[in-house]
């Protein structure tokens, strides 16, 4: 027997209520877990269970050569099996296309990311800083030489 303290199981009428559907759900999966290493205890051992692997096991040299799976047919021989030919060259022609054609350049996108960044510095400064950035800009030379509003004169009387 195992070393480890059997926990005491929920019973299936706690499982099925609807508070408990994690928990039912993550004993399920502890249940499956278990089975499956009972299946393949005599396989497994246990550097496999407790070790990473930087492997992949491939059981065949087709995927290292670049062969081509299945059936071939030539000529219109088995014209089913030529339009499925035909899909995945097409599919591995869309999948080796990198670049596509830019909307915007690089300046452009330079450009807007930094009025961004300006936008987001004016959001999240606080009020210290606000107040200090409006008072440097009131006291600018231009600033002072705004015209003011003047009444309009009443000779129209």
């Amino acid at each position: 027997m195992s070393t480890k303290k059997a926990r005491p199981r929920l019973s299936k009428g706690i499982l099925e209520m609807k508070f408990m559907q994690r928990t039912k759900a993550k004993v399920d999966k502890e249940i499956e877990d278990a089975e499956g290493r009972e299946m393949y205890s005599q396989e497994i051992t246990q550097k496999m269970l407790h070790g990473n692997s930087n492997f992949i096991i491939e059981p065949s040299f087709m995927h290292c050569e670049n062969l081509i799976e299945g059936r071939l047919s030539f000529r219109g021989m088995n014209p089913e099996i030529e339009r499925l030919l035909e899909l995945e060259q097409a599919e591995r022609v869309a999948n080796t296309q990198h670049e596509q054609k830019k909307e915007v350049s690089d300046k452009e996108m330079a450009k807007f990311f930094q009025a961004q960044q300006v936008t987001m510095q004016k959001k999240f400064q606080t009020k210290a800083q606000f107040k200090a950035k409006r008072n440097n800009f009131e006291n600018t030379s231009w600033q002072s030489k705004k015209p003011k509003f003047q009444k309009p004169d009443n000779d129209s009387e």
